[in-house]
């Protein structure tokens, strides 16, 4: 690589690095300091490992500020009617930058707890009186990404346990302040991906778990999703905040939909680790075909239509990872994994069990004996919650509710958080390592260790336990 081609690449790495753009300067000292500051966040060894099964006192009732109340938002605090109603929970403080937005989700919550919530809005700053206030045990964050990682810190700063739409961070000097301040301050601060709570990944991983696929050693996950028409909608996403976001990087801006799941099928923290990964997209064509169509000011973006990443193991498994908002193609995450005795494919789903029984042949499990499976196999929490999820037409199907109630009730009973510091910052950590590879010409990129070192300890999941 020449010294053109270097400094033009240091200049888009300090993006992902969250290095100031003045370090990219184009000189052999300040193109040094860019590069010693890239090597330091990847190699770096900060972690401590201490929040691996990391308890609070049991909390009888959860007090929640809710930070964010568009679209998202908006969904959450419906998933909180049985929590309330149970008393498990109760939902203090809502904050928006609108006041429409917050008054109407006051409006649904006086139907399930009639004093409704303070309200906090008008005001960019408004989210932090949430977070200072004493009778608040738990943050709910449904904002733009670019605020998640201040709006973690904080909370967790100000005594509150976190949890967080994804991505946690999107450079990686944001994921190790995460690291620091969760390790230090001893909160929970939990990535919320509603997919490791779904039907069809829960009987996977319970599968797994009780040795249907042998030994697991190569899973494929995606968000392939096509979101043009709701990027490109003003009322839709605030100020069209998502779309920006693919008009400067390229890479996978979210990983958490196909990534946790099949963390969890492969031990990923528990007993094996993330160890590098090469990311490469493709030319960008659907999005601004589409912008330009409907008058949008940028003709050209710098995300590709699609990316495709590949993480290697510490233990020698693979995961392809894809990212593909852009294209107008069916919706699937994917969800493949393969082991030493079967294979698992999503959307849509379909089961292959036998790799030591040839006879078998080159066929899927016909209907009868792949719903054999499912009732053998059935993720005992669904079974248990689903009156409560049939009671439910929003919420993704289910799996929004079955993590709130999750979350809520380890909270309840003092227990360690399904989701936990680690998972949520290396989950996080795939979208600026990608972006990196992605600039470099899919060059192999270390994935630095989150964990302390703790994730060789092997030990079961979490959300396998058995929580009332």
């Amino acid at each position: 690589m020449n010294r053109k081609d270097f400094l033009n690449l240091s200049a888009r790495a300090a993006v992902f690095f969250g290095v100031a753009p003045a370090l990219t300067a184009c000189n052999n000292d300040n193109t040094r300091i860019e590069t010693d500051k890239a090597e330091e966040l990847l190699n770096t060894s900060k972690a401590l490992g201490t929040a691996v099964g990391l308890k609070s006192d049991p909390i009888s009732k959860v007090r929640v500020g809710m930070i964010g109340m568009g679209n998202r938002g908006s969904v959450l605090i419906q998933m909180f009617e049985y929590l309330i109603k149970n008393n498990h929970a109760e939902i203090v403080a809502l904050s928006d930058l609108k006041e429409n937005k917050v008054q109407k989700n006051n409006d649904y919550l006086k139907t399930i707890q009639p004093k409704g919530a303070d309200l906090y809005f008008g005001h960019d700053t408004e989210w932090k009186k949430v977070a200072d206030r004493d009778d608040i045990d738990l943050l709910i964050i449904a904002t733009p990404w670019n605020y998640h990682t201040d709006m973690c810190v904080y909370g967790m700063e100000h005594g509150k346990h976190v949890a967080c739409e994804q991505p946690l961070a999107m450079t990686l000097e944001d994921c190790w302040r995460l690291i620091e301040v969760g390790e230090r301050t001893k909160k929970h601060c939990m990535y919320m991906e509603n997919c490791c709570y779904n039907a069809e990944e829960l009987w996977v991983l319970n599968m797994i778990n009780e040795g249907v696929f042998g030994e697991v050693n190569h899973a494929e996950g995606a968000y392939i999703h096509d979101l043009r028409k709701h990027m490109l909608d003003a009322s839709y996403y605030e100020n069209q905040w998502r779309i920006k976001h693919h008009e400067t990087k390229n890479g996978n801006f979210y990983t958490g939909h196909g990534l946790g799941p099949v963390s969890f099928y492969m031990d990923i923290g528990r007993g094996d680790n993330y160890d590098y990964l090469v990311s490469m997209s493709s030319k960008e064509q659907s999005l601004s075909a589409a912008a330009k169509n409907n008058a949008y000011p940028v003709k050209q973006f710098a995300c590709g239509d699609m990316n495709t990443t590949l993480i290697k193991t510490k233990l020698g498994k693979s995961i392809m990872l894809q990212f593909d908002t852009h294209t107008g193609r069916p919706y699937s995450r994917l969800n493949t994994v393969t082991g030493t005795k079967a294979v698992h494919q999503g959307y849509p789903s379909r089961l292959y069990v036998g790799h030591e029984e040839l006879q078998w042949g080159h066929r899927w499990l016909n209907e009868e004996e792949y719903n054999d499976y499912k009732e053998r196999y059935d993720h005992p929490l669904w079974n248990k919650l689903k009156n409560q999820i049939d009671a439910k037409a929003v919420g993704h199907g289910g799996m929004d509710f079955v993590m709130i109630y999750r979350l809520i009730r380890c909270l309840n009973q003092g227990l360690p958080l399904d989701i936990n510091l680690y998972d949520s910052v290396m989950w996080s950590a795939i979208t600026p390592l990608s972006e990196l590879s992605v600039a470099n010409n899919s060059q192999r990129t270390v994935i630095p260790d989150f964990t302390g070192n703790s994730w060789n300890i092997k030990r079961s999941n979490e959300v396998l336990r058995n929580i009332l």
